[in-house]
């Protein structure tokens, strides 16, 4: 086929679907450099060339009530992005996770005739495992982040390919020393001395997140600070229109206490710390990839925990645990998550380690969760973008 033919429909409806979104693009583009793009992206998807045909936010939604309110603009953006697709006459579409909408609109494609292709396994591990034959009815390839999930599919009509986790490719693992220099310079970034213990609170990025997960997060740091009243702690907060409420919890609930709220990404924290206290979730990835031992925990509405835990099928919430398949890092979940057992973890993870007034290469070579955070970041690292692109390739006979 040749490349001036072909056009992919794609989709994100979060900024980390934009982030997965471009860098398939731009890989995409490097082996067919005619290729086009058309769907609905945010702005690094929109610089990599994306013809939009309407603003992400537009598929911004949160919760679970707000996709039922807003059911009629959501179906009048699905209608208006099928006609779009057909008019430009696609050879593929690429949903990039945001899996309620793209795997509607994966299925209705699919019955049109349109090959389909979903970036990012639905968590069928962990839950709701009858998703995997639905998922037959709206996709011809699936795209996986992690090495584990292709078996899922095993007998199915999905074929799914672990392309590996881009975060797995952008952090460098580092010897001792090179981590140790990169540790100082993050601490000197927040007006720290190399010597400091730091401690890196990331009790989540949403509001509602916050509001669950903050008291026991800013709890334990006032245990912590009572035992060990040197360490310092460094709270990200990503988002400036939350920076207020943060701000005011702190002021709050942790008076006195060595804080320092980072108006960034978590990365900087999690260099800087020696520990991290990290809510459920992408982060606790992040503070693998960067061999930053860890204490998870997760707290959700009592209603809400109840129906998640009557779906789980999975005995760990952790990556870094579901990866290893054992637990490798301590998980504090609900009423679990107390102000004290969160400290008492924390604590235990700084004088497990030696990290207390120690320098990162006195670290013990043979800790066990370090060698597993090495084991998985190689495992996966294996160049997403590229592989990913190269498995579109292939699988359409693009190539």
């Amino acid at each position: 086929m040749s490349d001036t033919a072909l056009v992919v429909g794609i989709v994100a409806g979060e900024s980390s679907g934009d982030a997965l979104g471009a860098g398939l693009m731009l890989a995409l583009q490097a082996r067919h450099p005619n290729i086009r793009f058309v769907g609905i992206g945010g702005d690094a998807m929109l610089a990599a060339g994306l013809v939009s045909v309407r603003p992400m936010t537009d598929l911004n939604v949160n919760g679970f009530s707000e996709p039922i309110r807003r059911a009629p603009e959501l179906l009048r953006i699905y209608k208006e992005l099928v006609s779009k697709f057909k008019e430009n006459s696609i050879h593929a579409f690429v949903g990039v996770d945001f899996n309620v909408f793209n795997l509607l609109l994966a299925r209705g494609l699919k019955r049109a005739g349109f090959p389909t292709v979903h970036y990012v396994s639905p968590s069928v591990y962990a839950w709701r495992r009858g998703r995997i034959a639905r998922l037959g009815r709206a996709v011809d390839l699936l795209l996986t982040l992690f090495p584990f999930e292709p078996p899922l599919y095993q007998g199915t009509s999905v074929t799914a390919v672990c392309v590996g986790h881009p975060m797995a490719d952008a952090i460098e693992p580092l010897s001792p020393v090179a981590a140790l220099e990169r540790q100082q310079q993050a601490l000197s970034s927040f007006g720290l001395a190399a010597e400091v213990t730091a401690v890196a609170l990331l009790p989540g990025s949403r509001r509602s997140e916050l509001a669950l997960m903050l008291p026991a997060f800013l709890g334990a740091a006032k245990r912590i600070a009572h035992k060990e009243p040197d360490i310092h702690f460094l709270l990200p907060c990503p988002r400036p229109e939350l920076e207020p409420m943060v701000a005011q919890a702190i002021a709050e609930q942790a008076p006195g206490i060595a804080i320092t709220l980072v108006s960034s990404s978590a990365r900087t924290a999690l260099t800087a710390c020696q520990v991290a206290l990290v809510k459920s979730g992408t982060s606790t990835l992040e503070a693998m990839l960067l061999r930053r031992p860890m204490v998870v925990s997760y707290r959700l509405g009592k209603l809400t925990y109840r129906l998640v835990r009557q779906l789980l099928r999975t005995e760990y919430v952790a990556l870094p645990n579901i990866l290893a398949g054992r637990a490798v890092v301590p998980e504090l979940m609900q009423d679990d998550a107390t102000p004290q057992a969160l400290a008492e973890a924390v604590l235990a993870q700084l004088h497990r380690h030696q990290i207390q007034g120690k320098a990162l290469d006195k670290l013990a070579a043979n800790a066990d969760d370090l060698q597993e955070f090495e084991r998985q970041h190689l495992s996966l690292r294996r160049d997403a973008n590229r592989s990913a692109a190269r498995a579109v390739s292939e699988y359409l006979g693009w190539s």
